[in-house]
């Protein structure tokens, strides 16, 4: 474990004063950040511009009776939600249950062609097997050396703070350089073992939210594959909000105080050192600061010119992951046909993506996402009701009106009525959209951006933006604009990374 990460896990000595810092967010890299600087040793506050904490991990209950994840809704990488609450003597279980899906996931390729991918490897592999003749043994090779890109991705790579390219000179990581496949097509790679295009949507389907198409993702992320396809696909009961009250939970447990419906207006700055934050309650002083909140926007409106990191024009070439477009759905009566976690592929994957990441533009034909969170949890929805949360992937930065979002909700719901066989329309009792203008609106998300950054080749480790500001000595950013990456589990180790850097900072300065 490097020095940074070893200091967010004991109290710094500052002559037995705690010294006062700040996080600017309340999302999981927030609270993450957060909690590890409180245990560090220092007294921190958290201030949210909402009126809730949780970012885009935020509830939302309705009158009538559902609750409504706003944004997460896949629980992969277990182990990564262990070691935090590890972290802080507690357990997962210490404060929400989970459940695995059986099957995980269901991808529709048309009305009577339906995969359900279950949770069982060796059912996968029979799965497979049963359609296309071979593709056992080459599941088996596939996950194999998935499974070491994913140990030594998420035991290693995801750690590094990315500050320098050295970081990176570390003998067991260079032997293992070309198993880790960086600089393979993550299409090639895929298309090396399976030749049936229905495994291939299976095996492609991560990556469309990593944000580039599968040619231009490293075949590293085939990490994602294992994770999804071999750890399994959980589910928090009461769901992701339940995951943020833990987290909130442990942070106030270390002296973490929350303010919400406070947004942070300016940083002062004397000596390249950050001296007072303001917001729109409070003027205070603090010793150093984690951005948590979105990079570009804290960059570009709470710092001048001189420190900032980067230029409009940087940021303007970055390679964006997508945005959403996103409805919240409550229907009067059970649909039997949809699982926990229902993808549509019934239309063209490629083309959907080269309309995100090439040709921004509103899709043609889109995939999309339904998740019926009410299969599996009786609590989001009243009794023989349905919650339903559909996303459809976008390009970033697209003109988003009223009337474009009721387009794509009446052809979404007809192929989706059309699959089910059921009149969802005439069976609503609550309906409300969410995409590109509410993402800026609550997040300041740049381009209305939904997952942050893409996880291109150039925009790897050390070539995502920095975690530290270059001008400001006691400035440190986490989320999903910088390392590791976009994902819930990223965005908790972001936080660990950020805190880890700033602890570093104040023992530096004793």
């Amino acid at each position: 474990m490097n020095k940074a990460l070893m200091l967010s896990l004991m109290p710094v000595n500052l002559q037995n004063k705690r010294p006062e810092v700040a996080v600017i967010g309340s999302g999981f890299a927030g609270i993450s950040a957060a909690a590890y600087l409180a245990k560090g040793g220092c007294s921190v506050d958290v201030f949210e511009k909402n009126t809730t904490i949780g970012g885009r991990a935020r509830q939302y209950h309705t009158n009538n009776g559902y609750t409504f994840d706003m944004g997460p809704s896949w629980y992969w990488m277990p182990e990564i939600f262990e070691k935090f609450f590890a972290d802080f003597g507690h357990k997962p279980s210490d404060f929400y249950q989970l459940q695995l899906l059986d099957p995980g996931f269901s991808i529709i390729y048309g009305k009577n062609d339906v995969l359900n991918v279950p949770a069982s490897f060796d059912q996968l592999v029979e799965l497979f097997e049963s359609i296309e003749k071979g593709s056992a043994d080459k599941l088996k090779k596939f996950m194999t050396e998935a499974s070491y890109k994913y140990k030594t991705g998420m035991g290693k790579l995801v750690y590094k703070p990315g500050l320098s390219l050295w970081e990176f000179a570390d003998f067991s990581l260079f032997k293992g350089l070309f198993k880790l496949q960086v600089f393979t097509s993550f299409s090639k790679h895929v298309r090396k073992y399976f030749k049936d295009p229905r495994l291939i949507a299976l095996m492609e389907f991560p990556v469309l939210f990593l944000g580039a198409m599968p040619d231009q993702t490293p075949a590293l992320y085939s990490l994602m594959n294992y994770a999804g396809l071999c750890l399994g696909t959980w589910y928090p009961q009461g769901g992701f909000g339940k995951v943020i009250d833990a987290m909130k939970q442990v942070a106030e447990e270390q002296g973490v105080v929350f303010h919400t419906d406070d947004e942070v207006d300016k940083l002062m700055i004397e000596d390249s050192c950050i001296k007072r934050l303001i917001t729109q309650k409070h003027i205070k002083s603090y010793t150093g600061v984690v951005a948590a909140a979105d990079y570009h926007y804290v960059e570009k409106n709470l710092l001048s010119a001189e420190y900032r990191n980067y230029s409009e024009e940087y940021w303007d070439k970055r390679v964006m992951a997508p945005s959403a477009l996103i409805f919240y759905v409550g229907v009067k009566k059970k649909i039997n046909k949809l699982r926990h976690h229902n993808l549509f592929f019934d239309e063209d994957l490629q083309q959907h993506a080269y309309e995100i990441y090439k040709q921004p533009n509103w899709p043609q034909k889109p995939l999309f996402y339904v998740c019926c969170a009410s299969k599996t949890d009786p609590l989001v929805a009243p009794a023989g009701h349905e919650n339903l949360f559909i996303l459809m992937p976008l390009a970033v930065g697209l003109e988003d009106s009223e009337d474009m979002r009721e387009r794509y909700f009446e052809l979404i719901m007809d192929r989706l009525e059309a699959y089910t066989t059921e009149d969802i329309r005439n069976s609503m009792d609550y309906k409300k959209s969410y995409c590109i203008k509410d993402f800026i609106q609550d997040y300041h998300a740049y381009k209305g951006n939904a997952y942050g950054l893409a996880n291109t080749l150039m925009q790897t480790a050390h070539l995502k933006p920095s975690v530290k500001n270059k001008s400001i000595g006691n400035l440190f950013y986490a989320g999903q604009l910088t390392v590791p990456g976009p994902g819930v589990p990223p965005a908790i180790i972001s936080g660990q990374i950020a805190a880890g850097q700033l602890l570093n900072h104040l023992e530096g300065t004793i």
